[in-house]
Parts: structure tokens; C-alpha cells; sequence
């Protein structure tokens, strides 16, 4: 059937994490939703990332929509059967800069946020006991989704339960509640258009004007030795000098002048060296690179950079590779999110930073409840 007139409350254009939270909320209200998006399941950045659900090392500013983000993803899973693990994030120190980075972050967050580990303890909790680490932390609060399973799952629940969906239609034009199409116009009282890093597709002056542009990361997946504990997240140095939460301490220039100089490469590739467990196997990564229109071939010798050392924190010698991947996600050099309402009917939401898995349902509260936020 093509496009009508049927005034539905809410279009949501777009089926990543973003869009499917804004409908699971949505839903949860009451309202009557309708996505629309050209593919014809979920594939995009949503499905390509750890499935991280790292709220702690976000920036103390954003830190109550991480807490809401976190409830969401509690009671998604609750209602889904999404699979949410309450694991939290280890992450060793191998160097007295990247301990002292810990210290700092647990003194100002408090035991309820961040609980030291002596190195024994992170290597433990690692699974590879042998780690020469100095010590290490927990982050009890942060979580684990399957992103494989997370969006494609979300989707097919909210399909079930009477959310429309319009797959395969290509979305041209979005304003003051009417959504044009290739398969014609759909109407609602409100429109919230996820687009990603398609954004400038829709709104071209807007991605401009804020910067927004691709990211590209080399990403891999292992076979998970079996001493390997399950749910696994791990973050390193690398994240030490990434996230929000932890570059505004005190320590962190000194490590970022000691990762520069102990290893270059991961500075040069712009790493963030993680690992987490899914069912098939441990995500490995990452790398970033960006630009407007990037080209689609993983660097071999970053990949293989990323595995050695993410393999030698955890003590495999001989890993299995399954997959390789390049990812991708909106960017931007001067924002984490695009909020924006050119009208009354229509929201623009776009997270800019990879973080868009972690913060989707506590942003998705901000878009249905009208209220935004800078960060």
C-alpha cells in the first residue's frame, strides 16, 4: 500500500537503536507508532558496535540520561527478553599513569560508580591471571547488550505488539509532521528522524553546520577461549584518554603524553582498545578514522595492531579470527548530539560521539518528553 493520510501520533524514521527506543518508550505510553526506514531489518551502526553499555565513563554532565539509559535498557530487556548483563566494565592498569587515572576517577565517583582492583584482581576477573598488571578497576553500573541481537530483536517485539513498520521505503523529505517518501506521504502529530550519519541526506545545512561526518573503525570477532568469563567488557589505557569522564581528571594529560610516547601506534590509529564478550564470540577494537565519504578497506595492519593488543591483555596466544569488519558512526568535531526542532512537529536526534548504544533510551526520554540537553 502506498503512503496515505492517516495521522498516526508519532513517525519515527530510522530502525537503529534510537529510533527502536523512542518506540519502545513510545509504546509504553500508549501512543501509535510507525517507523520507516529503506532497509528491511536493522543494519546499521546499531548492529556493528560492542553492545556496550558504558554509562560510567560518560561525562559527569550527562551523567543523569546515562542513568535513564540504563533503566530503559532494564526494562526493554525486562519486556523483550533482550539479553542486558549487569557485568559492569574491568579495566587494568598496566602503567602507574593509567592507575593513577583509576584513583582519581574512584575518589570522584565514589565506590557505588568505581571499585579498585589490585592487579590480581583484574587479572582474574579477566580470565588471564598472568596479567603484569599494577592494578585495575570495576565499573559496577555499566552493561552488556548483544548488538546483534538488541536491535533486530527490539524491532520484531514492537512489530508484534501493533508498532508499524515500513521497511524498504526510502524517506526524502521530513517537515511540520508530513513524511515524504518513494512510497508516498505519511503523516503524524510528531516526527523524530534518527538518520545517523545519513543526516545530511535529510537536513544537508544542518549536518554542515554541526560538523557531522563518518567514522569509520576496524573491528573484529574472535573465538572465545572458555576461561574467558562470560559478559565480558573490558576497556584499557586507551579509553582512559577517550571518554569524557575520565579526560577531564587531573592525570589524564600524563597519560596521554605516556600513551604517545609507550604506543604510538594505538595513538596514531586513534584507539580505543576494548573487548567484550557476545555468544558468538569477543569483539575486538577499535580503530578510528573519519571522513565524509569513506572508502570501505579495513587496514590490515591496524587490525591486526588492535588484536595483539588487546589478545595479550587477556592472555591468548593463538586467536581465532571469525570476522573482520568496518564499522560506522555518525561524528561530529563539535558536538555529542544533534537535538534539534526545526518545527513544532519534528525532532532531529543524532548521537555524534559512539555512544549512541549506551545513551539510546535516556536520549529517546529526552526527545518524547521535549527537553535537550549539551554535552
Amino acid at each position: 500500500m502506498m503512503g496515505n493520510m492517516e495521522n498516526r501520533d508519532l513517525i519515527i524514521v530510522g530502525s537503529g537503536i534510537l529510533g527502536l527506543a523512542t518506540a519502545f518508550l513510545a509504546h509504553q505510553q500508549g501512543r501509535t507508532v510507525c517507523i520507516i526506514d529503506r532497509s528491511d531489518h536493522p543494519v546499521g551502526s546499531s548492529i556493528q558496535n560492542f553492545g556496550h553499555a558504558c554509562f560510567t565513563g560518560q561525562a559527569d554532565i550527562i551523567q543523569p540520561v546515562a542513568e535513564m539509559a540504563r533503566e530503559g535498557w532494564l526494562q526493554a530487556a525486562a519486556a523483550t527478553g533482550i539479553w542486558a548483563a549487569e557485568t559492569g566494565t574491568y579495566i587494568p592498569a598496566v602503567t602507574e599513569a593509567e592507575l593513577q587515572v583509576l584513583r582519581e576517577f574512584a575518589e570522584h565517583r565514589g565506590g557505588g560508580q568505581v571499585q579498585l582492583l589490585s592487579g590480581e584482581e583484574v587479572g582474574r576477573a579477566l580470565g588471564n591471571p598472568g596479567l603484569p598488571a599494577l592494578g585495575g578497576a570495576w565499573l559496577p553500573r555499566d552493561m552488556r547488550v548483544n548488538p546483534r541481537e538488541a536491535a533486530p530483536k527490539l524491532a520484531a517485539w514492537l512489530e508484534g505488539r501493533g508498532v508499524e513498520f515500513r521497511w524498504k521505503t526510502q524517506v526524502t523529505a521530513v517537515e511540520d509532521g508530513v513524511v515524504v517518501t518513494n512510497r508516498g506521504e505519511f503523516h503524524a502529530a510528531e516526527v523524530v528522524v534518527c538518520p545517523g550519519y545519513e543526516l545530511g541526506g535529510l537536513f544537508p545545512e544542518l549536518a554542515e553546520d554541526r560538523g557531522v561526518r563518518v567514522c569509520t573503525l576496524a573491528m573484529s570477532l574472535i573465538e572465545k577461549p572458555a576461561r574467558i568469563p562470560d559478559g565480558l567488557a573490558m576497556l584499557s589505557g586507551t579509553s582512559l584518554t577517550r571518554y569524557d569522564g575520565f579526560t577531564a581528571l587531573p592525570g589524564a594529560p600524563a597519560l596521554r603524553a605516556e600513551l604517545a610516547e609507550r604506543e604510538p601506534e594505538l595513538v596514531g590509529c586513534v584507539a580505543n582498545l576494548m573487548v567484550t564478550d557476545i555468544p558468538e564470540g569477543l569483539l575486538i577494537g577499535d580503530s578510528h578514522a573519519y571522513a565524509h565519504s569513506p572508502e570501505p578497506f579495513i587496514d590490515e595492519g591496524v587490525a591486526q595492531l588492535l588484536l595483539d593488543r588487546a589478545t595479550s591483555l587477556l592472555g591468548i596466544e593463538r586467536p581465532v579470527v571469525k570476522q573482520r569488519w568496518l564499522g560506522r558512526y555518525a561524528d561530529s568535531v563539535s558536538t555529542n548530539l544533534v537535538l534539534e526542532r526545526p518545527d513544532e512537529k519534528t525532532t532531529i536526534a543524532v548521537v555524534t560521539s559512539g555512544i549512541g548504544m549506551t545513551l539510546s533510551f535516556g536520549i529517546a526520554r529526552l526527545i518524547l518528553d521535549g527537553e535537550s540537553v549539551q554535552f
